[in-house]
This record gives C-alpha cells, sequence and structure tokens, in this order.
C-alpha cells in the first residue's frame, strides 16, 4: 500500500495545524513523524487513517496499483494510539476474539499465539480495567500488529513501555511489519532507530 499526499492541510477554526504537505509514502518502508507535542502529529496520523478529513488537499491511496476509495481505507488500517481505548469491561482473550471479528488476523498468527506473544498467560481471563497501563499499551500494539492490513499506523508506541517493553514491540515490529507501510509518530529516539525516513510536522507550519 503507498499513501499520496497532495498539498494537505488541516485547519481548526482559523488556525492551521498544517498545510502545505506533498509527500509519498512507500510499501514496505517505515516513516517517523516528528514534531513537538500539540503540533499535529495525531491529526496527521488521524487524517492518514481515514478517522479525519483534510481541510485542504487529497489523500491518493493505491494497492497493488489499484486506487482505494479513501472511505474504504479503514479496512486497510491497524492503528494503535494512546486515545484510542480498549473495552476495559472485557477479559484479555475476550477482547482479541472481539477485535480478530473487526480486523482479521494475519494468516500467520492465532488468537493463542498472541496471548503467548504478550507474555500474559495469568491474564487471559482477566478483565482489561485491571490491567497496568504498560499492560494496556502491549495489548493495542500487539492487536495492531497482528492484524491482516497493508497499513500499519502508531501513536507514540513506547508509551508506558519500560526497556524490556520497548525491546518487545522493537521484535513485533521486525517480524509483523517488514512488508507494511509503518508511519510512527514519535520523538522519542527508541522509535525513531528503527524508521528509515522522518519528517517534521514542523515544516507544513505556514
Amino acid at each position: 500500500m503507498n499513501i499520496r499526499v497532495e498539498n494537505l492541510g488541516k485547519r481548526y477554526r482559523f488556525d492551521w495545524i498544517f498545510k502545505g504537505m506533498s509527500y509519498q509514502f512507500e510499501a514496505g518502508k517505515r516513516y517517523a513523524i516528528l514534531g513537538a507535542n500539540g503540533s499535529g502529529k495525531s491529526t496527521l496520523m488521524k487524517i492518514l487513517s481515514g478517522h479525519l478529513s483534510p481541510s485542504k488537499g487529497k489523500l491518493v491511496y493505491e494497492l497493488s496499483g489499484k486506487t482505494i476509495n479513501p472511505d474504504d481505507i479503514y479496512r486497510q488500517v491497524a492503528y494503535a494510539a494512546p486515545y484510542i481505548d480498549l473495552i476495559e469491561e472485557l477479559t484479555l482473550e475476550e477482547a482479541i476474539r472481539f477485535h480478530a471479528g473487526i480486523k482479521p488476523l494475519l494468516p500467520t498468527i492465532s488468537e493463542k499465539q498472541i496471548i503467548e506473544l504478550l507474555a500474559l498467560p495469568k491474564a487471559r481471563n482477566k478483565e482489561i480495567r485491571h490491567f497496568s497501563s504498560g499492560m494496556k499499551q502491549r495489548l493495542k500494539l500487539m492487536l495492531a500488529m497482528a492484524s491482516d492490513t497493508p497499513i500499519l499506523l502508531l501513536d507514540e508506541p513506547s508509551t508506558n513501555l519500560d526497556l524490556q517493553g520497548i525491546a518487545w514491540y522493537k521484535n513485533l515490529i521486525q517480524e509483523f511489519a517488514s512488508t507494511r507501510l509503518v508511519i510512527i509518530a514519535s520523538n522519542d529516539p527508541h522509535d525513531l532507530e528503527i524508521c528509515e525516513a522522518q519528517i517534521s510536522i514542523m515544516d507544513y507550519k505556514k
């Protein structure tokens, strides 16, 4: 999946969050979106995912040479972010099963393997509301990685992860995202070092 953005911009009221962005995101590559807190990184990610509409410009999604309707792009995207909530009344097993019902899993992974990769065997029947912040973040990342989508969007993926958790997440990237388009919004050096290209949102503040 490739994403081409042409003269993209987003405005709230009279203020432009960013504008004039033209860029080509290519399948199989990893990109870092940089910028200070509140600069518009998450806004851009939401636009790329189809959750928000741009105020100006357009996005073109191409899969195997065919253009995908932006209204259908949600089928092609897996997204993990601090502001995307889990259903906390579900147990771990129920949460995985629910997710798989709306986002098919990669053919190489099963619900059982997800629990094994999470390394949370005792939490299988535990409700999400009783998870620590680090456990919740692991689950968000694991569900996104395990989804059978060509686009993987990760907003601040290292949030609430200790060094062991960061190493775990990097291994997931290598195992489950080598052929996917990966876009990471972050200023964390741990995230940036696994990306091949960096785009600063500050370059589009005019």
